[in-house]
Formats: structure tokens, sequence, C-alpha cells
């Protein structure tokens, strides 16, 4: 199994670092380009973005070679559990996801439309029979099991999901490298559970991608990976998650990909709730502001590269809680947290020598 986790990461890393730069020529060619309008745009120069396309490709050059290999060496079994409806279903979701996306990169879309684009691609994934199949209420030991509840709980999960990545890619590499750990955690998760070989094989092609980017993304940036890869990298890892988890339904294995995607959940929970209580009305959901975790590391004085790896810290603390909540249970997943945040209370003064001068809130 190593070998083939070895392959599929390196021909997704290999994959997306080659294609990069060809998407870098594309975005300039179709006028894909981020132009900093307003205060909430953190960088200065009209950037490309279309850099998700590359991540896409490496994902699914990557995660296809393996997935046909496996099943020529009769390592797979993709009509096991219906697994080849749920990838026809994936490539679907993507493909549509992808179509809103690339025309709101070049053109530009209402919010709403591609609102809608997303709530398509979820269906038509929890159609293929990507569906939580149970939901634990630990306190109240309640399984919620009904069909109909569980496929509408599936699709706003994957739509949630998409939203909480799409909505924390404001700072040079930021959504890049949270979502890079976030695969990481998952795919350890997912080994020490011994789950379904194919959200393994998923969740590090979709590292390996990422991490290939990810030079080309982090502080300064020469590309951004735009709606194309923000939306497409969300809708994955939800997804993902759902897969990983097919085989058990323990609290822990459940709350695992909770914790691990906590810091965009928290965020884009957050943003939802603070738009509406400020302008008293759903609509505001739409309006994008300048209230983001990043936006408010920015504003006491950080700098972009200080607040990303702020971030990374986090992102990286909550998966590793994840990981240990599992392997050792909640009294050493508590100690560690509390560990890490006692040090970084202790040192962070030195580690980051914040700016006196704060960037005024637009």
């Amino acid at each position: 199994m190593w070998g083939d986790i070895a392959i599929t990461f390196l021909l997704a890393f290999i994959t997306a670092y080659v294609f990069t730069p060809y998407t870098v020529r594309l975005a300039r060619k179709v006028k894909a380009l981020d132009i900093p309008k307003d205060g909430r745009k953190i960088h200065k120069k009209i950037m490309p973005r279309l850099g998700g396309i590359a991540i896409v490709i490496g994902f699914l050059v990557s995660a296809t070679y393996l997935i046909v290999t496996m099943v020529i060496e009769k390592k797979l079994d993709i009509f096991a559990n219906n697994y080849y409806k749920k990838l026809i279903g994936l490539f679907l979701g993507i493909c549509v996801l992808e179509t809103f996306c690339y025309i709101d990169d070049t053109k530009g879309i209402n919010p709403l439309v591609k609102l809608i684009g997303q709530l398509i691609s979820a269906i038509i994934v929890v159609s293929s029979g990507v569906v939580m199949d149970q939901i634990i209420i630990a306190r109240a030991g309640t399984i919620i099991s009904n069909e109909w509840f569980l496929r509408i709980f599936t699709v706003l999960w994957i739509v949630g999901i998409t939203n909480a990545i799409n909505l924390i890619d404001g700072l040079d590499g930021l959504s890049t490298g949270v979502s890079l750990i976030s695969s990481i955690c998952l795919m350890i998760i997912f080994i020490l559970n011994s789950s379904p070989i194919i959200s393994i094989i998923l969740a590090t092609a979709l590292a390996g991608s990422l991490l290939g980017f990810l030079p080309f993304n982090f502080n300064p940036a020469r590309t951004f990976m735009g709606d194309t890869g923000s939306n497409f990298i969300g809708f994955v890892l939800s997804v993902i998650s759902i897969l990983g988890i097919a085989k058990t339904y323990t609290a822990i294995i459940i709350i695992a990909p909770l914790l691990v995607l906590a810091l965009p959940i928290f965020d884009t929970s957050f943003a939802i709730i603070r738009r509406i209580i400020r302008e008293k009305s759903f609509k505001a959901v739409f309006k994008a502001d300048r209230g983001h975790l990043h936006h408010k590391l920015i504003d006491r004085g950080y700098s972009q590269k200080q607040a990303v790896f702020i971030l990374y810290g986090i992102s990286a603390t909550f998966g590793l809680f994840a990981i240990i909540l599992l392997e050792s249970g909640i009294w050493k997943a508590i100690s560690f947290a509390l560990l890490v945040i006692a040090i970084a209370a202790i040192g962070y003064k030195d580690i980051f020598k914040v700016k006196k001068n704060k960037v005024k809130k637009v």
C-alpha cells in the first residue's frame, strides 16, 4: 500500500507543478485576472487566477492512474460498494462545478448562480451513492438514519465545505496550505482506521497536487488558484471525508473530519452569522467583507507570511488533535492541545515581530 501511496503523491505533485505555468499563460490569454479594486484585496498587483486547473489536472491524472493500475493488479475492486458509481459521480460533479467556476474566474457570475452550480454538483455526487450512512449524536446516544434527511445533510455538507475552503482563500498560500494539511491529516486518519483504500488514494492525490501548486502560490504568489481551485478543493475534501468513514460509525471517526476542517468551518460559520447580524438580511451572506480570520491578523499588524503561518499552525493543531484522539484517546489529545497553546502563548511575540502600524479597516 505504501508504494501506491508514494506513487500517487509524487505523480500528483509532478503533474500540478509542471502544469501550473501553463495555467498562468492561459489566465493571461483569457483575461482571468484578479485586479485589486478594493480594501479587501491584500495583493497590490494584477494576478492570474486559473492556477486551480493545475490542481485539478494533478489530482485527476494521479487518482485515475492509480485506480486503473490497482484494478489491473486486483488490489482494488471498484464494484465493491458500488465504488465505480461513486467515482463516476465524483468525476461528473467535478466537471459541472469546474464549468461554473471557470466561467466565474474568466467572466464573473452571480454568487447565487455559482451556489446553484455547487448544489447541482453535490446532488450528482449524492445520487451516485456518496451519502453519510448514519449520524451519531453522542450525548443522546441517538442514531439518525433517515435516508432523505441524510441525503439532504450530505448535500449541505458538500456545499458547506466547498464554500468554506473558498472563503479562506484570501492570502498567498493560505487556502492551499490549510487544505494540504487537512488532506494529509485525513489520509493519516484513514490509514489508522483501515478506511477504504479509495479514500486514501484520493486524499493522497489531493495532497500531492496541492504541494505541487504551493511553490507558485506562496507569498509572494505568482498565481492564484481562483474559484476553479478553491471550490474544487473543498468539494473533493468533503467527498473524501464521507468515503473515508464508510466502514465505521464510531463517534470519534465521524468527528475527525470536522476537527481536521475546523478552521475553514469556523471561519465560514462566523462569516455567515456576522453578515446576517450586520445587514439583518440573509442576502448579506453573499456579500464579501473584510472580517475573516486572515483579515483580523493582518489588521493586528502581522505580515502576510506571519498570518499564513499562524493559520497553518492552528490547522495543523486541529488535525493532529484528531489523529491523537483516534490513536490515543481524549486525555492525550487534550493535553497535547493545551501544551501547544501554552508554548504558543509564551513564544509568539518573539517568533512573530508584529508591525506597529496596523492596517486600517475599510
